[in-house]
């Protein structure tokens, strides 16, 4: 009986001193990760500490807790105060299906902006920022706009590499070169920052700016690959540091890997559907003194299917 007893003593702190040892691991896995996702965070943080990019003062139109918008700006300073928007789209996230719609606006619509008279539509933010943008897309749309993040270019090269240091693979349909200062090759590729940037802003061939477009939806596409592939994990905690300062926005850091980990947990095959305005068909070539070459468009039909495709009045 005493022997049993022993036993049964000895097995009881063999599995004691088992359990603390595998809380103890867990315990160094946590700290060690908790270090390393600081330390990373903190890296991206120096990165972009540099940056001149203004705080805008922006006020989000009210949330009705289905579909929430993100408006996304690419702009040239090149070292100026100010510069006109070369990218500007609307990324809206419908909260009931998980489901991701992406909007191109192109930057020479003739748009009506508050408070000026009519120019093309990458003048607003020249004249007023992301608010005056903002407002412009508010009345010729009747569009809220909850969200924004603004980055400049030579901070999006910047932040591609943080991403995915070994390049993002796109295939390239032809030989680029010429004004994006660098030169790609047609076929299968590995982008990095300045190549994809280039790939992205290449308009020198017959489709012009509507094929920049449809490249600039393509990079959008594979950044969201890239971002929900779990090998990138380990890079988010020095991209959202770094994002800190490349990329002005109303969201926190908290928000922006609070995003990130919803759009993962929340569907891993995540779609993106595009749509560019105007749509085909529903704009003709104008030339104005003030204003040069624009894309006058029939406002109420894009409108309405801007509408139908991001699902507004539902």
């Amino acid at each position: 009986m005493e022997e049993n007893t022993r036993q049964t003593r000895h097995q009881k702190k063999r599995k004691l001193r088992k359990g603390r040892f595998v809380i103890t691991v867990l315990l160094l896995a946590v700290m060690t990760t908790g270090i390393y996702v600081y330390a990373q965070f903190k890296s991206g943080l120096k990165m972009g500490s540099d940056t001149k990019i203004t705080v805008e003062d922006f006020q989000p139109d009210e949330f009705q807790e289905r579909i929430e918008t993100y408006l996304i700006i690419g702009v040239d300073a090149r070292g100026t105060e100010k510069s006109r928007s070369d990218t500007m789209m609307l990324l809206a996230w419908n909260h009931d299906t998980n489901d991701m719609k992406l909007v191109s606006f192109m930057r020479d619509i003739y748009a009506e902006i508050p408070g000026y008279q009519s120019y093309k539509l990458n003048t607003a933010y020249y004249l007023g920022g992301v608010p005056l943008l903002k407002a412009t897309l508010n009345e010729m749309f009747d569009l809220p706009v909850h969200h924004y993040a603004l980055i400049d270019f030579k901070s999006f090269e910047t932040m591609i590499d943080i991403l995915a240091p070994n390049g993002i693979e796109m295939d390239v349909e032809k030989n680029m070169g010429g004004e994006i200062d660098v030169q790609i090759k047609k076929g299968l590729q590995q982008l990095n920052g300045k190549e994809l940037l280039g790939y992205a802003r290449f308009r020198s061939d017959a489709e012009g700016d509507f094929g920049r477009v449809n490249r600039q939806q393509k990079v959008i596409e594979a950044l969201k690959n890239e971002m929900l592939s779990p090998t990138n994990a380990k890079n988010f905690p020095k991209l959202v540091g770094a994002a800190q300062g490349y990329i002005t926005t109303d969201l926190t850091s908290t928000d922006q890997l609070s995003t990130i980990f919803k759009a993962i947990a929340g569907n891993g095959d995540l779609a993106i559907e595009k749509m560019t305005i105007p749509a085909e068909g529903l704009y003709q070539f104008g030339n104005y003194k003030h204003a040069g070459s624009v894309l006058e468009i029939n406002v109420e039909k894009n409108k309405q299917l801007l509408h139908d495709f991001l699902q507004l009045e539902e």
